[in-house]
């Protein structure tokens, strides 16, 4: 539930452009894998939030652009956590597809804060010649900072694409993001030794109008998640949406 606005305006370089949306996902992640393990007490994402609001802006100016997201998870009861990613690019050359790329990941929890990590690497950016299709390219170095007890800082890197498609006469699109980046194994036996997570969220919309949206994310991802009993790790998630754009 992020990154889907950068791709198609961060192209735009050197305009003044500024675009936000606000996204209200109902997930189904933990009610499909209760079912499938037999029930709540199987359940291998007990703490999974059922709801999930996202905060997205993006503005472009003469040196480059700024994007940040933020993703607060509702449970029944309580606000369950926040998390922030935030990035600027600064263009290399007025007409070059290239940009520097510096970001920011971060939050907190219910239980305890989100491992922060600071990103610096280079993008490549493109569109069609309408901005029907446009995608973006980004290599990164990516440094993990010590956050808690049981984590240690290390160094990692991080390999992002991101897509935006729109078609139908602008009534639908299709976006979404997919990363690579080497994290922490924490399973017995492994800790500390470095494993390949992927995360990829597609998204497909329905724009009723140029504001209101509706559709589905599904999150699909490996080692991102993983339970403790069964070293399960490859999940797949999918939400029923709404988005408004401001």
């Amino acid at each position: 539930m992020r990154k889907l606005i950068l791709c198609g305006l961060t192209v735009l370089m050197g305009l003044t452009m500024q675009a936000q949306n606000v996204q209200l996902h109902y997930d189904f992640g933990r009610s499909i894998y209760s079912e499938q393990l037999g029930g709540p007490q199987a359940d291998d994402m007990p703490r999974r939030a059922k709801v999930t609001m996202t905060l997205e802006q993006f503005k472009a100016d003469k040196w480059g652009s700024w994007f940040y997201f933020v993703d607060i998870d509702f449970s029944r009861k309580f606000v369950e956590g926040a998390y922030a990613e935030i990035s600027r690019e600064f263009n290399l050359g007025k007409q070059s597809p290239f940009a520097a790329h510096v970001e920011y990941n971060g939050g907190l929890n219910r239980f305890r804060s989100f491992q922060q990590a600071a990103l610096l690497g280079g993008a490549y950016n493109g569109h069609n010649a309408d901005f029907s299709k446009t995608w973006s390219v980004q290599l990164m170095y990516k440094q993990y900072f010590k956050s808690y007890a049981d984590t240690r800082g290390y160094s990692s890197f991080q390999l992002t694409g991101v897509w935006g498609l729109n078609f139908a006469n602008k009534k639908c699109t299709f976006s979404g993001f997919i990363d690579f980046w080497r994290g922490e194994n924490w399973r017995a036996g492994h800790e500390g030794h470095g494993m390949l997570v992927i995360l990829t969220e597609p998204q497909f919309w329905y724009n009723v109008t140029p504001n209101l949206s509706f559709g589905s994310e599904i999150e699909i991802s490996n080692n991102f998640i993983y339970n403790t009993y069964n070293d399960k790790s490859f999940f797949i998630n999918p939400t029923i949406a709404a988005k408004w754009n401001f």
